[in-house]
């Protein structure tokens, strides 16, 4: 069940959260941002495998991930459920609804997980306000846009070794960009997960992670992993795109 927090004066803001530098659109004035953070009045909590908000609901915000995480998936009419994005602390989700004025995928927490609430209705007069602010949207939109596209050219273009080692180093510049390391984190999500998001089998991505380790490109246990060498990673990709055009 989602438990809905209203914020008050001795709530932690934007301006004294330790992710505030990440989901504040950069650009602003101190004074531009104040305002952006004044609009975060709400904050619900999102139980682990909890359906978050699902496909046609109405888009009345955008959510930043305070903490935990989430996954966004699609799912036709057979059954067939294909994983879109994985989404960690500090990121937005729901801004593929714009175009729509409507959720364009279910989201699911994949631990407990709160996000904070962005009111479009706030925003849209604040943008008004403050021009650069649309502005700076415009650019997370863009960003949003291109990491489909990305999605799409690796399953269409890259093979399976390129498309988990890609996974891994994304993940390492991700949480780069959240203040932890870069070569060790753990898997939010299932290896099963990662295959669906890749258009893998499960079988794939397991016998995949287990030849990186025995060829020392990481060290996995579990869900644990580190990348004992992304230069590696990164040569396993160029290997294999030189491969192909031959």
């Amino acid at each position: 069940m989602l438990k809905h927090l209203l914020l008050n004066k001795e709530s932690i803001h934007c301006s004294t959260c330790m992710l505030g530098h990440l989901c504040v659109p950069g650009g602003l004035t101190p004074s531009e941002t104040h305002r952006l953070t004044e609009l975060i009045k709400e904050r619900i909590r999102i139980p682990k495998g909890t359906l978050f908000f699902k496909v046609g609901d109405p888009l009345t915000a955008i959510y930043s991930i305070r903490s935990g995480s989430m996954k966004t998936q699609l799912e036709n009419e057979s059954g067939h459920v294909q994983i879109t994005g994985f989404f960690l602390a500090g990121e937005l989700l729901g801004l593929d609804g714009f175009s729509e004025g409507a959720h364009l995928s279910n989201a699911i927490a994949l631990e407990d997980t709160e996000v904070c609430v962005l009111k479009l209705s706030d925003l849209d007069a604040l943008t008004h306000e403050i021009p650069a602010l649309q502005h700076q949207f415009w650019k997370i939109l863009s960003k949003e846009i291109s990491r489909s596209h990305n999605l799409v050219l690796s399953l269409g273009a890259m093979r399976s070794e390129q498309r988990v080692a890609s996974f891994l180093l994304n993940l390492s510049t991700r949480f780069t960009n959240l203040g932890y390391s870069p070569n060790e984190f753990i898997l939010r999500m299932s290896r099963e997960e990662i295959g669906n998001y890749l258009g893998l089998t499960l079988e794939t991505v397991s016998r995949l992670l287990s030849r990186f380790a025995k060829e020392g490109l990481i060290r996995i246990h579990q869900r644990q992993v580190q990348l004992l060498s992304k230069s590696g990673l990164n040569d396993l990709i160029k290997h294999e795109q030189n491969s192909k055009k031959k």
